[in-house]
């Protein structure tokens, strides 16, 4: 099916917004192009969630993205920990073959701590074997490593899921609350490029400066967006996006990712700025197929009445 949209373009690239026609085919952007005259809305790129934990939503992932789609959420980087946590490997290929039936493209993490600590009573197990199949067969990343001491220990289960996160060309999700100095550069070296963990300025920047990707967190229960905010602006490029854990009430009345670009621009920052936060980083650091309104894309854009 062929179909043009017509409006003012959120070009992100290139930092600037023009009246434009983007002409779909097959799923595809076949061609972006200026026009002088078009309709009164604006296309940009659909919005990410970079880690988000869908059992919070008390929704099963057809039924999470009714709720979030509507908010110009496309895609979403999943942490099943939960359900794997309850039932193994047979419960995250549950999550992911209920995710195929919807138009909310999501993409899951093998979950790196089942159970989270030694000491929990749960209905699962999963070993480096378990991680390795996952991420051979459809997960895109080794999610949070919560097991810092472990991996500062030098755990030898722990460091075999590592390694095998690493063989395999995928990238390593933290966990690290309050770690610091010669300890957080252990955890890092790792091999451990995000953090969603982040309560103040200073944390968010040590880690930055060790080379990690800060998330900026704002769910249900813990909500970092004002004291990190200002990360989209200082370090636009390392910085994503995230809600971690969002209760159905606050989906419904609150939103999903679109709060906080409307917080952002009240806040004065880019609208570039927070596109690329929560759109292109992600798709490139966890190198997922997700459009990013180019020529080649996948027509994965949104269309809004007003930026907002």
């Amino acid at each position: 099916m062929n179909r043009k949209y017509s409006g003012k373009i959120v070009d992100v690239f290139n930092r600037r917004i023009f009246k434009g026609i983007v002409e779909v085919e097959s799923g595809k952007i076949k061609n972006i192009s200026e026009a002088d005259k078009v309709e009164d809305i604006f296309i940009l790129p659909g919005l990410i969630d970079s880690h988000v934990h869908i059992e919070s939503s008390m929704l099963i992932p057809s039924e999470f993205s009714k709720m979030v789609v509507p908010r110009g959420t496309i895609s979403v980087v999943s942490d099943p920990h939960e359900i794997a946590n309850v039932h193994g490997v047979e419960g995250v290929e549950f999550m992911m073959k209920n995710a195929d039936k919807t138009p909310l493209k999501i993409f899951f993490g093998a979950p790196s701590c089942v159970p989270a600590t030694p000491f929990e009573t749960n209905g699962a197990v999963l070993d480096h074997e378990d991680i390795e199949y996952l991420l051979s067969n459809g997960c895109v990343v080794l999610s949070e490593m919560m097991n810092f001491p472990g991996v500062i220990s030098g755990d030898e289960e722990v460091m075999k899921k590592i390694e095998v996160a690493k063989k395999l060309g995928k990238n390593i999700d933290g966990h690290a609350l309050g770690l610091s100095n010669h300890d957080l550069k252990t955890y890092v070296d790792a091999g451990i490029s995000t953090d969603h963990e982040c309560s103040t300025l200073d944390e968010a920047l040590e880690k930055i400066k060790l080379g990690m990707n800060i998330l900026i967190r704002e769910g249900s229960a813990a909500k970092n967006f004002e004291a990190l905010s200002s990360l989209i602006e200082s370090h636009t490029d390392k910085t994503m996006l995230c809600t971690d854990d969002s209760h159905p009430d606050e989906l419904l009345k609150i939103g999903h990712i679109d709060k906080l670009i409307k917080r952002g621009l009240k806040k004065g920052y880019s609208i570039f700025d927070l596109i690329r936060v929560a759109s292109v980083n992600p798709v490139k650091h966890y190198n997922i197929p997700v459009g990013l309104l180019r020529v080649g894309d996948c027509a994965d854009f949104i269309c809004v009445d007003d930026l907002e």
